[in-house]
């Protein structure tokens, strides 16, 4: 017998999904909106600009930067005069407001080499570290797979004097380099433990008689990995990564301390401060940075929203 929906409860279930998606991407929309906002628009309570300003968008990204405090004399001059083009770059640095620009796009390739390269990294070893615990057997494997979860024990604020001291008496937090490796390596064993875990799992999910297929036909264990773990698992390769991206892009705990010393280093969540305190601290400019900072990981969703799925695996064998 079939039951007759009920179209009070589908409405109401539909109402708060929702509320519940409206609660969660307001503070985005608000974002957005004030960023595209005049200062003279700031107190209007709607979402909807009067006048839509692209200023702050074009500061942050340097666009068109070079030539906004040359007086128009001078630009005519430019433009009309054979110069060459060393003469007039020469003539367009003695104009440039450098005290008045804030650096995003170096605090952007900054955040994004140190991101991708530990979530990179904490892949390739969660992936190898994972199947050893869901397909090859040995002494202290148990033991060895809890106590991996042990770090998460500790927050980061017990952690970060010792790792520091680790990173200054080694030597690493002496140059430059060292201390951009140094964060490089604690954001990878912050995110190995989780990345470790749901590989785990994923790869006991897989039907081990593929892999025997695999071994019969004369592939190694190590080209069984790449070649029948790594394809059937993208899901989970996809969710992990992203995870491990998502925790070194908004990190700022380790990044203030280590890199305080060195301000080209700085990562967006320590030039967003810095920008909040600073005489360029103008709502519009820190709403758009804020706007800008979230884009890499939206996109990171939707360039792999496809692998995102369950299941690959699903008739593949059937035991």
């Amino acid at each position: 017998m079939v039951r007759k929906r009920n179209i009070f409860k589908s409405t109401g279930f539909l109402l708060i999904i929702l509320l519940i998606v409206l609660f969660a991407i307001f503070p985005f929309i608000e974002m957005l909106s004030i960023s595209l906002k005049y200062q003279f628009d700031w107190g209007n309570p709607s979402l909807i600009p009067r006048k839509i300003n692209l200023e702050s968008y074009k500061e942050l990204l340097n666009i068109g930067q070079e030539t906004k405090n040359i007086p128009p004399s001078i630009k005519r001059l430019l433009e009309k005069s054979n110069l060459s083009k060393k003469q007039k770059r020469a003539i367009i640095k003695k104009y440039e407001d450098k005290g008045n620009i804030f650096p995003f796009l170096t605090y952007f390739k900054n955040s994004f080499i140190l991101s991708f390269t530990a979530s990179f990294m904490s892949l390739i070893i969660a992936i190898l570290g994972a199947y050893s615990f869901s397909r090859v057997h040995y002494r202290g494997r148990g033991f060895i797979q809890r106590g991996v979860l042990f770090v998460y024990m500790f927050g980061g604020i017990l952690l970060l004097i010792p790792l520091y001291q680790i990173a200054v008496k080694s030597g690493l937090a002496r140059t430059p380099g060292g201390t951009f490796f140094s964060l490089i390596i604690i954001y990878m064993v912050q995110t190995l433990p989780v990345s470790l875990y749901m590989l785990g799992n994923y790869f006991r999910s897989i039907p081990y008689s593929i892999e025997e297929a695999a071994l019969i036909d004369g592939c190694t264990r190590f080209e069984t990995i790449w070649r029948i773990i790594v394809p059937l698992s993208l899901p989970a390769l996809s969710t992990v990564f992203i995870y491990a991206f998502m925790i070194a892009w908004n990190e700022y705990l380790f990044a203030s301390v280590f890199l305080r010393s060195y301000k080209n280093l700085y990562t967006l969540p320590i030039g967003l401060k810095s920008l909040f305190v600073s005489k360029n601290a103008i709502w519009d400019r820190i709403m758009a940075a804020s706007m800008l900072t979230a884009i890499p990981v939206v996109v990171m969703f939707m360039l792999v929203q496809k692998n995102l799925v369950s299941g690959l695996t699903s008739g593949g064998v059937k035991e």
